[in-house]
């Protein structure tokens, strides 16, 4: 197989996209309503694209495992959205935004599609002022930016710490309004469960209506797969709960090419994890690091009162290291060296895993009211949860996993490997290379859903008949009777061991030996006991209850099944990366520093794994990165 980016080859990175945009096939407005499209997920990018392609006059069907759409993971976004407006005229460019993106993901990343994502950047901002999203603004009624993570220009458009939430609900009234019309139809509680390919392109979704546990078969003329990362693979994570990887990997076993699996960003600024007990982790904005200093004691096991601990006994280790960006480096940064002072003794808190990110001298330099302006309900979610008070006591943080980079592979058009079938957002693995920037992934989601699939679909649709799919075909009976069968063994198994004691297990496995640090003794361990691990859930797992009722644990257990086949995945792809790059940092390949050290003569490619059959090793395809606009230097923030 020969993976084809697809990417205009000619003329410059400025003019490619316009270009491109001139050259694809079009779908003329008549025909439009021919033509069916099925999008499964309505968060930022699922619900972008539903709304877009409806208002050009596609029937779309949209599927959400909530009861309502906006209830999507992108609502719990906190910091903003970058864009290169360059209202603070600091600097900032649509190239800058580029470049700082290249070399956030450590060169790990198609220039093309980053190049475009910059572009189309700025129109994001005004189609979102349109929908009423109220972003923060200055004095005069400008829209106000502030900075983020690896950049040194101010480029993040914010909604206090709500943005997420905001802009979901701009998607969401252009959503809704489609359904009015009745464009769009909404299935609300239903899982894509199968992808349903006929001669080789996918025709449509095989789905369980989780309220009766009716499978369901839905055809359409393309299908778009807008259902998030799969960082719940780690169990404890920034993640909703019921964020998953099932759809893409349904579809990566029907032949969609899974990329870069084992690219997976560990965010610096969470609440640390308190107990056994816990579920699920809590993000705290990068924004904070804005105004808040990251320190910890200077001696181990100081565990004094932090406010007793006078300035020359602290190490602001972010300002001392990286003086040019302090406590504003890249995440895969700021979390290593987190991990470093911790793994020295250094660490805060009873558990020792945490820094202080200390809000003292912001609040001294410009006033507690200013301060809570810009971060107050951050501030009211860390006290509730912790029973600290922020603006008194320094914020604990440590780092956890919030976003995978990695996902299913596409095309510069946004398809998969299987046509028909596309991948938007944090599904695809295209624009953030190795490391995300802060503030990245929602302008993604909504560059894939508002801007660049309403082109590119049209150049496919365009070249297939109009004429209905039905669900008739052998193809749709076929995959039914697949999901049918996987449902029944899993509940006809009856073991001993429930479905989070194996979520558990595995997290524990992907966390210890393919979270923040890597080695490939590690790894060879890890892929040992996931195989161990996955044989006992498939001989020992219990799941209660019924296939045709509301059944948690069945859509628990499904999940947890597919976690079990993507880690190995994911080991096996950190095992052949022999490189530190970005969020995978092979202790192995490491500066005297302690900083990421690449290989670009033998790495300097997208690693994209074809699945094979049950138990069989995954095929490497490779695509070959080429740098043309930026040169290949060892990332230095200091």
């Amino acid at each position: 197989m020969r993976l084809e980016s697809k990417a205009p080859s000619d003329g410059p990175l400025a003019e490619k996209w316009d270009s491109h945009k001139f050259n694809v096939k079009l779908v003329n407005p008549a025909n439009k309503r021919k033509y069916d499209v099925l999008v499964v997920g309505s968060g930022l990018a699922g619900a972008s694209a539903a709304a877009t392609l409806a208002e050009l006059g596609y029937n779309v069907k949209c599927f959400t495992f909530h009861d309502s759409p906006r209830r999507a993971h992108s609502i719990a976004a906190q910091g903003g959205i970058n864009a290169a407006k360059n209202y603070q005229n600091d600097g900032d460019s649509i190239h800058r935004l580029f470049y700082d993106t290249i070399k956030g993901g450590d060169y790990r990343a198609r220039e093309a599609n980053v190049y475009r994502l910059a572009q189309v950047s700025v129109d994001i901002i005004d189609q979102c002022v349109a929908q009423g999203v109220p972003f923060a603004r200055e004095y005069g009624g400008l829209l106000a930016n502030r900075s983020f993570g690896g950049a040194q220009v101010s480029r993040t458009f914010y909604a206090r710490g709500q943005t997420g939430q905001q802009l979901l609900l701009g998607a969401y009234s252009a959503l809704q309004r489609q359904v009015a019309y009745g464009k769009v139809k909404l299935y609300p509680r239903h899982e894509m469960l199968d992808l349903v390919t006929v001669d080789g392109a996918a025709r449509g979704i095989v789905t369980r209506n989780l309220i009766t546990g009716a499978i369901e078969s839905h055809a359409g003329h393309a299908v778009l797969l807008c259902t998030g990362g799969y960082g719940n693979v780690f169990f404890l994570s920034t993640n909703a709960m019921n964020s998953n990887v099932t759809a893409a990997w349904r579809a990566h076993k029907r032949g969609a090419l899974m990329a870069n699996p084992c690219f997976t960003q560990i965010h610096p600024t969470c609440i640390p994890v308190s107990g056994d007990y816990q579920s699920k982790l809590t993000l705290m904005s990068e924004s904070l690091r804005n105004d808040g200093r990251v320190w910890v004691p200077k001696a181990k096991g100081d565990k004094r009162d932090p406010r007793q601990i006078p300035e020359d006994e602290r190490d602001y280790f972010l300002e001392r290291k990286y003086p040019a960006f302090g406590n504003l480096v890249p995440r895969d940064v700021a979390s290593r060296n987190a991990k470093m002072v911790c793994d020295e003794g250094r660490g805060v808190g009873s558990s020792g895993l945490a820094v202080y990110l200390d809000f003292a001298d912001a609040i001294k330099r410009d006033g507690l009211e200013r301060v809570s302006q810009k971060y107050g309900n951050l501030f009211e979610m860390y006290e509730k949860i912790t029973d600290e008070n922020p603006y008194e006591v320094p914020m604990r943080i440590y780092p956890a996993v919030h976003y995978t980079m990695g996902g299913l592979w596409v095309d510069y058009n946004l398809m998969t490997t299987v046509p028909g079938c596309y991948a938007l957002g944090e599904a695809n693995f295209s624009d953030h290379g190795a490391n995300r920037l802060g503030a990245s992934a929602l302008m993604q989601g909504l560059a894939d859903g508002y801007f660049v699939i309403p082109y590119t679909i049209g150049d496919y649709l365009a070249r297939i008949p109009a004429a209905p799919i039905s669900t008739s075909h052998p193809a749709f009976q076929q995959t039914e009777a697949d999901v049918k069968a996987r449902v029944e063994r899993l509940l006809s198994i009856n073991g001993t061991r429930t479905v989070d004691d194996f979520h558990k297990a595995l997290g524990h496995l992907m966390w210890e030996y393919c979270g923040m640090a890597r080695n490939a003794e590690g790894l060879r361990y890890a892929k040992a006991e996931i195989s161990k691990l996955r044989a006992e859930f498939w001989r020992d797992v219990r799941v209660t209850g019924a296939g045709a009722e509301m059944n948690q644990t069945l859509e628990k257990a499904g999940r947890v099944a597919d976690f079990l086949e993507l880690g190995e995945l994911m080991v096996d792809d950190a095992l052949n990366r022999n490189e530190s790059c970005g969020g995978h940092f092979r202790e192995e390949f490491q500066t005297e520093e302690g900083e990421a050290l690449r290989d670009d003569d033998n790495y300097a490619y997208v690693a994209a794994w074809e699945y094979r059959g049950d138990n069989q090793p995954e095929v490497l395809h490779k695509e070959e990165l080429v740098f043309e606009n930026v040169k290949l230097t060892q990332r230095s923030y200091k």
